[in-house]
């Protein structure tokens, strides 16, 4: 199957104005891409990109004062296949991880392991390990937060996912993530696209999504307490440890984003 991706974001800026911009579709996707993801812009601007600390690709730029659009429409290749379920996968000992996944059990701006950890222990220590563990702190994140586009506020943490018990997708995300490493599982954050393919489409304008990933058996495996259901048509864009790393934009300077749009259909003969 062939998914259809982009989006058109408005700015003004009062004066010029850097930006650092994660909107590319993340390098392990780049031999599924169609039709080439290139970030275009009105007015045409001079561009530099580079690869973050985490393997993302990154856009930086100066917005002139006055209006900007930023806009991709590109088309990828997607196996239609579900998410991966694995429940044979096993937890690994914190002295059998490798190095490169030990950043992903410390805590960070948005998942306060030291906070969450004595709640954690005592919810899910005397549960299954391993694969059964992560799904379990799915199940209860998926339970414990009220989805809702009104709950969205770019400083809620884990910490405040939980007491509030309300959020939208990252905030799902950051709390499960806590949770896990809280349990000594490595988790790391997950932004990109996740499209209505495969169930029925929302009454919501589309969005930019968070998931995670869980380091179990050797490898990184894709978990979602937002939807808590294996989905079609994931679409990474970027990872970090939390979404401080994978913001989509950050800019430095005041600005006012005047429409925002995102893009994510299946492609059809029709």
């Amino acid at each position: 199957m062939q998914i259809r991706v982009g989006y058109e974001l408005r700015y003004t800026f009062p004066r010029s104005t850097a930006m650092i911009l994660t909107l590319n579709v993340h390098h392990s996707r780049v031999s599924d891409l169609v039709r080439p993801d290139y970030l275009l812009t009105d007015p045409a601007l001079p561009i530099r990109s580079y690869r973050d600390g985490f393997g993302n690709w990154c856009t930086r730029l100066v917005a002139p004062a006055g209006s900007l659009r930023i806009w991709c429409d590109a088309v990828v290749n997607d196996s239609g296949a579900p998410d991966e379920v694995a429940p044979w996968a096993e937890q690994h000992s914190p002295d059998a991880l490798p190095e490169e996944v030990l950043v992903y059990l410390l805590g960070s701006r948005y998942c306060e392991t030291d906070l969450l950890s004595d709640f954690a222990w005592k919810l899910f220590s005397g549960g299954p390990t391993g694969w059964h563990r992560v799904q379990a702190v799915c199940d209860f994140v998926h339970r414990h937060i009220r989805f809702g586009y009104e709950y969205a506020n770019p400083t809620k943490s884990a910490l405040g996912a939980y007491n509030e018990g309300l959020g939208v997708c990252r905030d799902y995300a950051h709390l499960a993530i806590a949770l896990c490493r809280c349990m000594n599982i490595p988790a790391r954050y997950c932004t990109g696209y996740l499209g209505d393919i495969g169930v029925p489409r929302a009454d919501s304008p589309m969005d930019f999504a968070g998931w995670f990933e869980a380091y179990l058996g050797g490898r990184w495996y894709t978990f979602d307490p937002r939807n808590n259901t294996p989905r079609i048509g994931r679409v990474l864009i970027a990872r970090g440890r939390d979404a401080a790393d994978v913001a989509i934009n950050t800019t430095f300077g005041e600005n006012t984003l005047d429409s925002f749009f995102v893009r994510t259909d299946e492609v059809t003969n029709a």
